[in-house]
């Protein structure tokens, strides 16, 4: 959903309620800024100041009691930062940097939590109206840029629209599919002079954020379920944005109905659950995906049949008929065909169905699972986890740290093996538990959104999983760990490799490791020039000694963990074959 900058058009689409207690204040720009984000409820700011946004920063200066600020090395890592918060926190993660090149070095990061969506809203410095168009000092057309990657992205030239385009763009943000919203912000808006009073934005005539799906769409889902012998239920991550992991409990206990987990699924029920069986996709569990092509009804639950969760669609799920709930029709028969689609949000939509099923057991449904649940066990992943010789595996190093917090941690991951392995091995009890990057797959996005994670979650162990080729993407933001004492628990997985491109090159690229091998510095010695506690492990029977140190220290730590150069994440489904053409061994 974009904008132009026309504020009489839209006025026209939208509701505001004028604050009731607070009256008129002439202040400045920057000051309305800070006080609608205020009225929002903001509490953290990962930011970046320079020319542009200077008398933002300025006005930020005497709200530093109301506001956190938390100077990142990199404006990337600003937006990273706010999606970590965002992801574990529910809320909106909010991130302010300056013009230009400021501006740009966030696009990566907005258009991770555009695909991903991760609700945030990113302020940018801009130069002044009168100057717009004159390629003038660091002036970029970021609403240009960030229209296609953005649910709303607007300028604000005068600051009589600052406190109304705040709550807009906090509104876009959360409601519905969140994701990211952009404020363009120019100099003269920041300094002029305006009479301030609050806004609250609920209602937009132009955006529908959420449908209610009729009666008879909700008694049709009840019925497809209940006539069903084999039901398989995917779970994505619209569940653990809608806060409806109890309303899906009851929904698959009622039925009796195995589920798979997406990767940003993941932590929606937890790991134990008896009707969880895994992860589906590319690097997912073998049971899930081949008795995706076995089952008769298939039930979508907040996911967007990613090609890494389909494969082949020309054989995908062809013998099942297809249930999808989203909160966006836009995702309905966007890449798989469905029978019926139930647009609305799954908080309210779940129990209704739920209402309607019938009890049911499909023992002999839930069984099936169990020999390729088996044979996986055997085949991949007790050599991965429980190795009896040689290196130190990726795989064990993930469980280990997983059952050391009692999997009640946050996991973050880089993105790469150690994403795959970390989703695949790391275990869950609670929910918002998985940080990831993952239809951008983004590398570098671990260590910024690791820090994030902290001030969303201030109460959880935040884990986080890189490789030594992503965690030096963003490895600058070890400078932001040391300056707010960020109780990051970083634990390197390094294999002196790009460790994915690598698996690539070694199963279709005939083993021509092509500039993947790294030549890495010494960890240990960059964390102490940056006041972070470290070590290194290179034997197994130091593995837990290590991990318990790293839990115990108050504070950041650098766990680095020499792995075996040329792992594989197995199971895989090779690029294009069909989703239960998993491969359990490479050769």
């Amino acid at each position: 959903m974009n904008t132009t900058n026309d504020k009489k058009a839209a006025d026209s689409v939208l509701s505001s309620k004028k604050g009731q207690n607070e009256g008129s204040v002439r202040i400045t720009g920057a000051e309305a800024l800070m006080r609608s984000l205020e009225h929002e409820g903001v509490e953290t700011l990962f930011g970046y100041p320079g020319g542009a946004i200077m008398p933002t920063y300025d006005a930020l200066y005497d709200y530093r009691d109301v506001f956190h600020h938390v100077l990142v090395r990199h404006e990337q890592g600003a937006v990273h930062a706010a999606q970590g918060y965002a992801r574990v926190s529910g809320k909106v993660g909010c991130a302010i940097v300056t013009s230009g090149p400021g501006a740009m070095n966030t696009i990566t990061g907005v258009a991770d939590a555009m695909i991903d969506s991760t609700p945030i809203v990113v302020i940018c410095g801009q130069v002044g109206a009168a100057m717009l168009g004159t390629d003038a000092f660091q002036e970029v057309d970021v609403i240009g840029v960030t229209q296609p990657i953005t649910k709303w992205s607007y300028q604000i030239r005068r600051a009589e629209d600052i406190s109304w385009a705040v709550s807009r763009a906090f509104f876009i943000a959360r409601s519905g599919r969140p994701g990211p919203v952009v404020l363009d912000f120019t100099k003269n808006a920041q300094t002029a002079l305006v009479d301030y009073e609050p806004t609250h934005v609920d209602f937009i005539r132009s955006y529908r954020p959420v449908q209610i799906p009729s009666e008879e769409t909700i008694a049709e889902a009840a019925r497809m379920i209940n006539a069903s012998v084999k039901p398989f239920v995917l779970v994505g991550q619209g569940v653990e944005l809608g806060n409806a992991r109890q309303e899906l409990v009851e929904f698959l206990e009622k039925a009796q109905m195995p589920a798979g987990f997406t990767l940003l699924g993941l932590s929606a029920l937890p790991s134990d659950h008896p009707l969880n069986m895994g992860m589906l996709g590319m690097h997912g569990n073998l049971g899930p995906n081949v008795m995706t092509n076995q089952c008769d009804l298939l039930i979508a639950v907040g996911m967007r049949f990613d090609d890494r969760v389909t494969g082949s669609l020309a054989t995908y799920a062809r013998q099942a008929k297809i249930i999808h709930f989203d909160i966006d029709p836009s995702e309905i028969d966007k890449n798989v065909k469905v029978d019926l689609a139930v647009v609305g949000d799954c908080k309210q939509t779940l129990p209704r169905v739920t209402e309607l099923l019938d009890k049911a057991t499909h023992k002999a449904w839930i069984e099936g699972f169990r020999p390729y649940a088996e044979k996986e066990m055997q085949k991949v992943i007790e050599p991965a986890i429980h190795p009896t010789e040689g290196p130190l595996l990726m795989g064990e190093v993930v469980r280990a740290v997983s059952e050391a917090t009692e999997n009640k941690a946050i996991l973050v991951t880089d993105v790469g093996q150690n994403q795959m392995f970390g989703c695949r091995y790391f275990k869950f009890t609670e929910g918002r538990s998985v940080v990831t990057s993952g239809g951008c797959g983004t590398m570098g996005f671990g260590l910024p959104a690791g820090i994030g994670a902290t001030f969303g979650a201030p109460e959880r162990t935040v884990c986080v999983f890189c490789g030594d080729g992503g965690l030096q993407m963003t490895i600058q933001e070890l400078g932001t760990i040391m300056e707010q004492k960020a109780p990051v628990k970083i634990i390197l997985l390094n294999n002196n490799f790009l460790g994915n491109v690598r698996q690539w090159q070694y199963m279709f690229f005939r083993k021509r490791y092509s500039f993947t091998p790294m030549l890495n510095p010494d960890y240990e010695q960059i964390a102490s020039a940056y006041g972070i506690a470290s070590r290194t492990v290179t034997e197994r029977v130091d593995l837990n000694d290590a991990i318990r140190q790293m839990l115990e220290t108050d504070g950041p730590f650098l766990l680095q963990c020499a792995v075996k150069e040329e792992d594989n994440v197995l199971p895989m489904t090779p690029p294009g074959a069909n989703v239960d053409e998993m491969l359990l061994e490479v050769k």
